[in-house]
């Protein structure tokens, strides 16, 4: 599932007020600390669903329906051109060769985001050891999907751009346990450690100060001196002889 930008599932918006500049200091430490950690850039967000309620989809609501079905019928034939095999490999590794990571978002059931950023020759696995690291229960077993409709995600050796998550995608996880073994405890999360947690919203500090633009120091131009034209010296009239008589 591509990420699309119209699609996005809006941030919760939060007041801004003032930041202190070493709150901000603090902010990028603690995502520096965590991409250390962790060996990549992770960022958690907070989201709001335009039908958020407490009550959880059903498996009907990812069906797919023959509404899919036409749509993604039309996308296949709109593809469909008259190139060769050889042009259409040489074209798609033209379009590999420009993008050089992906922006994953794994959706949590309590509304909570987890964006990490990948290389796309990296495999689906890489993505899986992630999250087996961040998350509260790793010890339990879960699994990704994407919609619609929903598809698990099994095939975890391919890459990212076998998978389609390039340049982006937005995935979903949920915990694979049956309903008598420690499932309520499993859906009620929280799904992600604490410390993980403690980042959510610092990405939107250390944005929100930016560093003071120093204007370039005015450079006065000194004036010419003026230019003093010389005065040529007045010819003297020649004086009348005296035996001249007029």
């Amino acid at each position: 599932m591509i990420v699309d930008a119209s699609s996005h599932t809006p941030l919760k918006r939060r007041k801004f007020r003032s930041i202190d500049p070493m709150e901000a200091e603090e902010a990028q430490a603690k995502l520096t600390a965590a991409k250390e950690k962790f060996g990549r850039e992770i960022h958690v967000f907070e989201t709001t669903s335009a039908s958020s309620s407490s009550q959880k989809e059903t498996e009907d609501f990812y069906e797919f329906t023959a509404e899919d079905y036409y749509r993604v019928l039309n996308a296949k034939k709109e593809d469909k051109t008259l190139k060769t095999r050889k042009l259409r490999e040489a074209e798609k590794a033209a379009r590999r060769s420009r993008i050089t990571k992906t922006v994953i978002r794994v959706r949590f059931p309590d509304n909570h985001t987890l964006e990490a950023t990948f290389n796309p020759s990296e495999t689906v696995q890489s993505l899986v050891d992630l999250l087996v690291k961040v998350v509260a229960r790793p010890e339990l077993p879960f699994y990704i999907y994407t919609t619609p409709p929903k598809k698990q995600i099994k095939d975890t050796s391919q890459d990212f751009h076998t998978a389609g998550f390039v340049p982006g995608a937005i995935v979903y996880f949920s915990y694979d346990t049956p309903k008598a073994d420690d499932a309520a405890d499993a859906v009620s999360g929280p799904f992600l450690q604490e410390e993980v947690m403690s980042l959510k919203g610092l990405e939107l500090i250390k944005k929100h100060v930016e560093p003071p633009v120093q204007s370039a120091p005015e450079t006065t131009s000194e004036a010419p001196p003026p230019v003093v034209q010389e005065k040529k010296p007045e010819g003297k009239k020649p004086a009348k002889p005296k035996w001249l008589k007029m």
